[in-house]
C-alpha cells in the first residue's frame, strides 16, 4: 500500500493534473478554508534565544516572559538567534530537497511499512478507503541508536547521512536548553527534564508537499497534536506557507521568520504539566504554485518512563487531570493510530466527577 501511495504522488508532483484522485479529496467539512490574507501574520510569539542564554537581566526576563506566554496561551512559537549555525540549516535542507527529487525507484529502496513511521512514503495510513495527505514523508529514528533502522539510512544523496548526523546533534541540545528554561517557567529546577527523560528519543522527519491544483480540495497533512514532548519545525526557504494552528476554534496560517525554528509543545508535556502547557492541533495545507518543503524533530523520554503529571503542578486548585501511562506503550498507540486532532491524548485524560 506504501508504495502506491508514494507513486501516486511522485507521479503528481511531475504531472502537475488539473483533476484530483479522488482519495485525496476531503469531505466538505475538512477542506481548508484559505482566505487566510486578512488575517495578521507573525502573531505567534517569537522568543530570541540569545537573550535567555546570554542577555542582561531585563533582556532574560522580558524574554523568560514571553516564553511563559508562549507555552501558556499558545503552545507554538517561534525561536530565532537560535545558535546553529545558519549553512547547516542549509544543508540539511538541500539533501532533503535532493532526496525527494531522486527517481521513484531509488526512494522505494527505504519503504515506511505499514504501522511504522520510518522510512519514505506516507505514515497513518491505515485503510484503503482512507483519505490521503498530500504529501511524501521521509522519516528516520535517531536516538536512542536502538531505534535506528540501518537499511533505511539512504546511501543517496551524498553525504545525506552525514549531514543528518550533525544537523540532530545540534537540534537536540537546543531542545535540552529549551526545556531547563521551559522549566524554570514552571518553577522546576532547570535540570528537572534532563533527569526525568533519561536518553531522550530523537527522529527526524522530512514533507514534501507538491504543488496542487486545487488546495481547497486537499489537505498537505491532516490536523494532529504531536506526541512529542517538543517538535522543532525548520520550514524550507522560498516554500509556501503551508502551517497552521488551531487557535480560538479558528484555522491560523504560521508566517515563517527567516531563519527561525517553530517550536510547539508536544502530548508528552502537556500530561506532565498536568494541562497548564497544552499541546495544539495544526496541520499543513497546499499551494496552487509552490511547493514546500518542512524538516521537523521531535523529543521526548525515554520509553521506559512512566509518564503522568508532576506532582509540584498538581493541588487542589488543580487537580490530576491524566493518569500514569508507561511513555514506550503511548508511542506505540501513537504511530498506530490515524493523525484526528488530539484524539490520541484521551486515554490518558482523567474523567472530572461531576458535582452532585
Amino acid at each position: 500500500m506504501q508504495s502506491c501511495v508514494s507513486l501516486k504522488l511522485s507521479e503528481l508532483r511531475k504531472a502537475r493534473p488539473a483533476t484530483i484522485p479522488e482519495r485525496f479529496v476531503r469531505d466538505m467539512t475538512e477542506r481548508p478554508t484559505l482566505a487566510t490574507a486578512l488575517q495578521p501574520p507573525d502573531t505567534v510569539p517569537i522568543i530570541d534565544f540569545s537573550r535567555l542564554v546570554k542577555g542582561n537581566k531585563d533582556e532574560y526576563k522580558s524574554e523568560m516572559l514571553q516564553l511563559t506566554r508562549a507555552c501558556e496561551e499558545w503552545g507554538f512559537f517561534q525561536v530565532i538567534n537560535h545558535g546553529i549555525d545558519l549553512s547547516l540549516l542549509e544543508s540539511i535542507e538541500k539533501v532533503a530537497r535532493d532526496f525527494f527529487v531522486l527517481p521513484l525507484e531509488e526512494k522505494q529502496k527505504y519503504p515506511m511499512l505499514p504501522g511504522t513511521v520510518q522510512g519514505y512514503g506516507q505514515a497513518f495510513v491505515f485503510s484503503e478507503d482512507q483519505k490521503l495527505d498530500w504529501c511524501n514523508m521521509f522519516a528516520l529514528g535517531l536516538e536512542p541508536h536502538f531505534i535506528r533502522v540501518p537499511k533505511l539510512w539512504p546511501a543517496k544523496p551524498l553525504k545525506f547521512s552525514e549531514t543528518v548526523e550533525v544537523y540532530s546533534g545540534e537540534v537536540r541540545k537546543l531542545c535540552q536548553h529549551l526545556l531547563e528554561y521551559i522549566a524554570m517557567t514552571l518553577n522546576l529546577r532547570t535540570d528537572f527534564f534532563e533527569e526525568m527523560f533519561g536518553v531522550a528519543v530523537q527522529a527526524i522527519r522530512m514533507n514534501y508537499y507538491p504543488p496542487c491544483a486545487r488546495p481547497d480540495l486537499v489537505l498537505g497533512l491532516s490536523p494532529h497534536s504531536d506526541g512529542s514532548a517538543l517538535t522543532v519545525l525548520q520550514q524550507g526557504k522560498g516554500g509556501s506557507v503551508g502551517l497552521q494552528i488551531l487557535k480560538d476554534n479558528k484555522w491560523m496560517p504560521i508566517q515563517p521568520v527567516p531563519n527561525a525554528f517553530v517550536i510547539n509543545i508536544g502530548d508528552t508535556l502537556e500530561v506532565l504539566t498536568n494541562g497548564k502547557y497544552k499541546s495544539v492541533e495544526h496541520r499543513a495545507v497546499t499551494h496552487k504554485e509552490k511547493d514546500r518543503l518542512s524538516i521537523v524533530t521531535f523529543y521526548a523520554p525515554s520509553y521506559e518512563i512512566e509518564l503522568g503529571p508532576i506532582p509540584e503542578l498538581v493541588d487542589e486548585n488543580n487537580p490530576c487531570k491524566y493518569r500514569t501511562y508507561n511513555h514506550g506503550e503511548y508511542s506505540k498507540h501513537y504511530v498506530t493510530s490515524k493523525l484526528q486532532g488530539k484524539k490520541t491524548l484521551e486515554f490518558a485524560k482523567v474523567e472530572s466527577k461531576k458535582p452532585t
